[in-house]
């Protein structure tokens, strides 16, 4: 499936991307990476298997005019893209109350417009080939609302209404969309990220629950994201306690903020 395919990730510069770009290069994609950070491109080109066929490109998922320079940039260097996997992401911890409007538009513009950006930068070419595939990464907090975790959830609960649209609007047109929640990766995305300027009690409860929650190594994510991809999923549930969550909010969509606290 992955074989000569031309492969966009974003935030490919560490964590889940990085482990993306390193099975499907051994599954011989040709690979355009990207991230906000060059160097973590860079480390990411050398951990590549020999003779992997990659570029590297920096970019800022929260500019519209970056995303559709960096299609064009794709469309130059490779000719098209089949895959497309908006992965870049980041976080703040905050309540609602103590969370800026500021820092919840930072955090949105990553989240939420980065991975429409990457959705509508790419979606024209394959359309016109009529092939191609979308993958939206989400998260289990995209499932289920988390104290201390809105302005996350916000972006993943959109990340996830977008990608449910386009499975309909998609349907026969060679070009399919694929939404992923993962659960507790271990990735530094939680320590990477930012704890709104007037954070509390609360915000530092959460810190020391993120370390109990991200345990799964990222590579295995990334293996079951690929999976998922070659079995024609819609939705991939991977991760520490990610199929629990999917389940509590489907079962107790209005009693699972307080089963959740049994998890920590």
């Amino acid at each position: 499936m992955f074989k000569d395919k031309i492969i966009v990730i974003s935030g490919a510069g560490s964590g889940i991307g990085r482990e993306l770009a390193i099975q499907l290069a051994e599954a011989g994609a040709r690979l355009a990476l990207s991230d906000i950070n060059p160097a973590g491109v860079e480390e990411t080109l050398k951990l590549l298997p020999d003779a992997s066929r990659a570029n590297g490109y920096t970019l800022d998922v929260s500019s519209w005019e970056a995303f559709q320079a960096h299609a064009d940039e794709v469309k130059r260097d490779f000719g098209t893209a089949h895959f497309v996997i908006n992965n870049a992401g980041a976080t703040v911890v905050g309540t609602v109350a103590n969370t800026s409007i500021e820092e919840y538009e930072w955090q949105l513009g990553i989240n939420l417009w980065g991975v429409l950006y990457g959705t509508k930068a790419f979606l024209p070419m394959m359309l016109e080939q009529r092939e191609g595939c979308i993958v939206n990464i989400s998260s289990v907090f995209g499932l289920l609302g988390f104290p201390t975790q809105s302005a996350y959830n916000m972006s993943k609960f959109a990340v996830r209404g977008l990608t449910e649209a386009l499975w309909g609007e998609l349907e026969g047109s060679g070009v399919r969309a694929v939404c992923v929640h993962p659960g507790g990766i271990k990735t530094n995305i939680e320590k990477a990220g930012r704890r709104c300027k007037a954070a509390g009690a609360e915000e530092h409860k959460f810190a020391a629950l993120a370390d109990k929650m991200l345990l799964t190594p990222a590579s295995d994510c990334a293996a079951d994201i690929i999976n998922g991809i070659r079995n024609g999923t819609k939705r991939i549930i991977t991760g520490n306690k990610s199929t629990t969550m999917f389940w509590l909010s489907r079962l107790f969509p209005n009693s699972y903020p307080t089963l959740l606290k049994l998890l920590g």
